[in-house]
């Protein structure tokens, strides 16, 4: 087993972070390119658990727990979708600037923010006086009429 620590030069805090690897044919290099081009995975896998509880359900059978994980990471997927189709606004980071004035380095919609978003717009959606798409009280009765004329006439 190797152990390869890395510092940031910039600071006096000794080791900033620990690679460990079985790889023992590898070099320094190659791992620390590996950790780094796995970094974005790992940071997906943790805002899955964290903001949308992949990996979290209490399942007792092989096939629930087989499914969960997957399943958060669709749900994952499905809102980054939804949000680059519909829910994205040029305006969104100034926004959340403006929430968070002391975040002066974001420049990207986080997945946090994704996720807000959605909820946000299903909240909307579900006190929405009249949701397109939903018949009216009339147009129910209607239907309602003809359904009952239709089995009357189909009865005689």
């Amino acid at each position: 087993m190797h152990v390869i620590p890395l510092r940031d030069d910039t600071t006096d805090t000794g080791y900033d972070l620990a690679l460990v690897t079985t790889d023992l044919a590898g070099s320094a290099a190659d791992l620390i390119t590996r950790y780094a081009m796995r970094w974005s995975i790992e940071v997906t896998f943790a805002e899955a658990r964290g903001l949308l509880g992949a990996g979290q359900a209490h399942n007792r059978t092989r096939a629930a727990v087989e499914r969960t994980v997957p399943f958060g990471l669709y749900c994952y997927t499905i809102t980054v979708a939804w949000y680059a189709l519909h829910g994205h606004q040029p305006s969104d980071v100034a926004e959340h600037r403006e929430r968070a004035p002391w975040y002066t380095t974001k420049s990207d919609p986080s997945l946090s923010d994704m996720v807000a978003k959605l909820r946000r717009v299903i909240i909307a959606a579900r006190l929405m006086p009249t949701r397109p798409g939903q018949p009216t009280e009339q147009e129910i009765r209607t239907v309602q009429q003809a359904w009952a004329a239709a089995s009357t006439n189909a009865a005689a």
